[in-house]
């Protein structure tokens, strides 16, 4: 069997709804099936092979090629398998995925593993917003899995996160880790303003000094087994997880105080 390969023809002109090209909803289908799916596109729908030219078999391995920031929902709540993206993905990329793999060779969109619960997604270039976040409304966002941004990250990453680990290797936006409950947070870049706002607990690690909100107090420099520990699970996920946690003794700050304080930013020496 060879990988389910899906070519976008051009360059979509609306956004269009992919989340029903996953692992789990294309299990046991055949060709002809998968290619007369309806997706939505805007007000209207379009059948698979009238945007996409079909490859392969395998539904548990499927490729997009020609990616586009108008390609939404990639991976929406599939729970196996893996996906690949030649090109940029949109928004709600692993919306909601309870397993499996998403690896984007280009930028994702906004809400990227929004909600998500368990699994891994790979980006390797910039991220929109809301990474990791809930949706307006929800209370829970990210709940599970690993989450690795090869470039920058937009505003209010971890929003509301709940469990799991979120990785930027570039910069991320304003209220970074704003409102988290738990879960792991690094950045080894710069933060904009307001890291940590409304944080409940979990752990924000930052590779450079940040300018904090009043409302964190500076507990002083520590030495953390645990982060060993961490980088020791980072580097059995692969080389491109290496140097997220380039060492063990930091400097805590304890916060956010207006929501209970326990919380934390850790900021290397």
């Amino acid at each position: 069997m060879s990988e389910l390969t899906f070519t976008l023809r051009n360059p979509p002109p609306y956004p269009i709804d992919v989340s029903a090209l996953t692992p789990d909803k294309l299990a046991g289908k055949t060709p002809a099936a998968i290619a007369a799916l309806p997706l939505r596109c805007g007000k209207h729908r379009e059948r698979v092979e009238d945007l996409f030219s079909l490859s392969g078999d395998d539904p548990s391995a499927i490729v997009m090629e020609n990616g586009a920031g108008k390609l939404n929902r990639i991976g929406e709540d599939m729970s196996r398998g893996s996906i690949f993206v030649h090109g940029n993905a949109g928004a709600y990329l692993g919306f909601g995925m309870r397993g499996g793999r998403i690896e984007v060779s280009g930028k994702a969109g906004a809400f990227t593993a929004c909600e998500m619960r368990n699994g891994s997604v790979l980006v390797r270039g910039d991220c929109g917003d809301f990474l990791g976040a809930a949706l307006p409304g929800d209370r829970l966002g990210m709940r599970g899995g690993t989450v690795l941004i090869e470039g920058n990250a937009g505003d209010r990453v971890a929003d509301q996160m709940r469990r799991g680990q979120i990785l930027v290797r570039g910069n991320a936006g304003d209220y970074c880790a704003s409102r988290m409950r738990a879960g792991t947070v690094i950045v080894l870049q710069d933060v904009a303003r307001a890291p940590g706002f409304g944080m409940q607990r979990g752990t924000l690690l930052l590779a450079r000094q940040p300018h904090l909100p009043v409302t964190f107090n500076d507990c002083g420099t520590h030495t953390f087994a645990f982060l060993r520990l961490l980088q020791k699970a980072l580097a059995l996920q692969g080389a491109a997880y290496a140097g997220f946690v380039p060492g063990i003794r930091v400097r805590r700050y304890a916060g956010d105080m207006a929501t209970g304080g326990k919380g934390e930013i850790l900021v290397y020496e």
